[in-house]
């Protein structure tokens, strides 16, 4: 997450060393936002080095148009093409990947993108404005069941019954087509109120990583990462909930580990196979003064992993 609109980079030290920088290797920002973490990774190269930045968010891409670098490079798709993106530039192997997931301020504190319930707006959530189903088609014609069963998986809400109960009572009588509306109808399905926390935030969550399919896309980028690594080649992931970082977590350590087998195989060690990726340090989170100074980092968690020795 990165720089304008108020917005600023989270872990941006912190996830550009742990790519272990080299000042002629190429490496990849999956995630260009508003280009925090791309600009600082430009000044950490030399003049051979290389960075190529992906955003499936227009507004991302039109802000890495005023990089006026010709060692940079920003693509309009989504990461979970990322190999694909790489071929057509002629690019197999980098020696860097970093992954800024979840949403941006500037998307967040835009009325018009709809992701957010503070401000009125109309009911969108498209990170990619370009195409697809807004949140508020979608909303007009989900079943009952799937709506309470995403709500339930992909925002970990208790009340998710009574809140799809709720969306579909009240789009009877007119469509909800603004993030105002969705929210005052989430408020009302609630039986008791957590403290610092609006109802109506893991409901637009939920919503929101459904539309967008955001863990489907991480499922299907991170095996890319690990097959366009160079040996010793770095991925950084920042997640800002639990289940983005579960699937990162779970991926890493399933590479990291060769294959399990029964107990009694007559198998030796070093016929297992090699692990693909070793696990760097531990888990890193924002400081104190990161999360004072920029309150929507302190749910922040980064994991680094790299690319073993090929065989």
């Amino acid at each position: 997450m990165s720089g304008g609109f108020n917005h600023k980079t989270v872990l941006l030290h912190e996830a550009v060393g742990a790519l272990n920088i080299r000042p002629d290797g190429v490496y990849v920002d999956g995630t260009f936002g508003r280009g925090g973490h791309s600009r600082l990774i430009l000044e950490s190269l030399g003049k051979s080095g290389r960075l190529i930045a992906l955003d499936r968010d227009l507004a991302g891409v039109e802000a890495a148009r005023g990089i006026a670098d010709q060692r940079f490079q920003i693509v309009h798709s989504s990461f979970s093409r990322l190999r694909d993106a790489l071929r057509d530039m002629g690019v197999a192997r980098v020696d860097g990947v970093l992954l800024d997931l979840g949403v941006s301020s500037p998307q967040l504190d835009e009325a018009a993108r709809g992701f957010s319930f503070r401000f009125d707006g109309p009911l969108d959530m498209r990170m990619d404005t370009s195409h697809g189903q807004t949140a508020a088609e979608w909303l007009a014609g989900v079943p009952e069941q799937q709506l309470w069963e995403v709500i339930k998986n992909y925002g970990e809400e208790r009340y998710a019954k009574q809140i799809a109960r709720a969306i579909v009572a009240a789009r009877s009588g007119e469509p909800i087509n603004t993030t105002r509306q969705l929210s005052q109808i989430v408020a009302k399905a609630f039986k008791s109120r957590e403290p610092h926390q609006d109802p109506a935030t893991r409901t637009f969550q939920a919503i929101r990583i459904y539309l967008n399919q955001e863990l489907e896309e991480l499922s299907l980028v991170l095996p890319q990462c690990v097959e366009i690594l160079a040996p010793f080649g770095r991925l950084a992931v920042i997640s800002f909930h639990s289940l983005e970082d579960r699937v990162v977590k779970r991926f890493m350590r399933d590479m990291a580990h060769p294959s399990s087998l029964p107990t009694k195989l007559p198998v030796r060690h070093a016929e297992l196979p090699a692990p693909r990726l070793r696990l760097v340090g531990k888990v890193v989170r924002p400081s104190v003064e990161e999360v004072a100074a920029n309150p929507r980092a302190r749910s922040a968690v980064m994991r680094v992993a790299e690319r073993t020795e090929e065989p």
